[in-house]
């Protein structure tokens, strides 16, 4: 049988490929960003209304020192993640990232789906047909672009695997959307991309991708739901008669826009323990916009049970006084 050798969790935020000098600037634009959310209760709220409650010790986070420490460590988590895969060498990566109106939009917009297809494609932003309105606070300038690879390529899926999961979690009571193909002229995913381009190498793994919706309701997985969903994926690849050594990684998260650390370190901490009462019961409240990202690692988490988890490295990279910004993840399961 398959079998599960290795989990994966990286942030995948635009400032992971962007230099600390523009960090203060995604700050100032903040000021209009739509979806801020005050901690710890979830209330949608204006940057002047973050600001009125805002801690000021977050602005000893602010300076250029901190930024440039902050990316350095980014850099290397990014590194480490990397490395973690290369060394493994899976015959299979099953990815688990959620979907920002690229693939699904309001019209269809599954709790969870599967793709299946023969390939994976790519095709850089100028390229693209009709993928929908873009997600409100996503920056659609130069920084935001250049988390993708400016060339059409496509990418190798285990669509065998693939099919055999969906028809896993179907005989296990776990409704899944599938999809054989993308739209004409529509391409994978940002959460996943990044994979490819920063994780892999552009040496790309045969792949399983799995998306979530973790940013719009009111069709949310609860993180109950995503921890049982991650048993599943475990359980459907040790079912398959392959004998493939398979990787599982969880791609974005942690918090943001606004940065959660008592959120964040807390799921980490749940995930290391293996305490899966605690990860079922996170509050969803606190799991939006961004931070709804951290679904994908829970998932993980239940796909791993059976390998112990290393923070490879936390980064709670602020880049307002209000708060905001988005903390970065790095961990491995082996």
């Amino acid at each position: 049988m398959a079998n599960v050798v290795l989990g994966l969790g990286t942030s995948h935020s635009p400032h992971l490929n962007i230099g600390p000098e523009l960090w203060a600037k995604r700050g100032e634009e903040d000021h209009r960003h739509p979806m801020l959310y005050r901690v710890p209760d979830g209330t949608h709220v204006t940057y002047d209304e973050l600001m009125d409650t805002a801690d000021s010790a977050i602005m000893k986070e602010l300076t250029q020192d901190v930024f440039e420490r902050r990316h350095e460590a980014n850099q290397r988590g990014i590194g480490a993640v990397a490395e973690a895969l290369e060394e493994a060498n899976p015959d299979v990566l099953v990815m688990v990232g959620d979907d920002q109106h690229e693939v699904f939009q309001d019209d269809n917009m599954p709790a969870l789906a599967i793709y299946y297809g023969e390939r994976i494609p790519y095709f850089p932003r100028a390229e693209r047909g009709n993928g929908g309105p873009p997600t409100p606070g996503r920056s659609t300038g130069a920084a935001a672009m250049s988390i993708y690879p400016q060339e059409s390529m496509e990418f190798p899926c285990a669509n065998e695997l693939a099919l055999h999961m969906i028809n896993s979690f179907v005989d296990n009571g776990i409704d899944v959307a599938h999809a054989k193909y993308f739209r004409e002229g529509q391409p994978v995913g940002h959460a996943f991309v990044f994979v490819y381009h920063r994780i892999m190498n552009r040496k790309p793994i045969p792949t399983v991708l799995l998306m979530q919706n973790t940013y719009y309701p009111p069709a949310q997985p609860t993180p109950k739901r995503s921890y049982e969903y991650g048993v599943a994926v475990r359980n459907a690849i040790e079912s398959w008669e392959g004998n493939e050594r398979v990787a599982v990684l969880a791609t974005g998260g942690l918090s943001h826009f606004v940065v959660d650390e008592e959120l964040d370190r807390g799921a980490l901490k749940a995930m290391k323990e293996k305490d899966a009462a605690t990860l079922k019961s996170l509050p969803r409240e606190r799991m939006q916009a961004g931070s709804s990202e951290i679904r994908n690692w829970i998932t993980v988490a239940g796909a791993t049970e059976h390998l112990d988890m290393e923070v490879i490295d936390y980064v709670p990279c602020y880049r307002s006084p209000a708060g905001t910004g988005c903390a970065m993840g790095f961990a491995r399961w082996s």
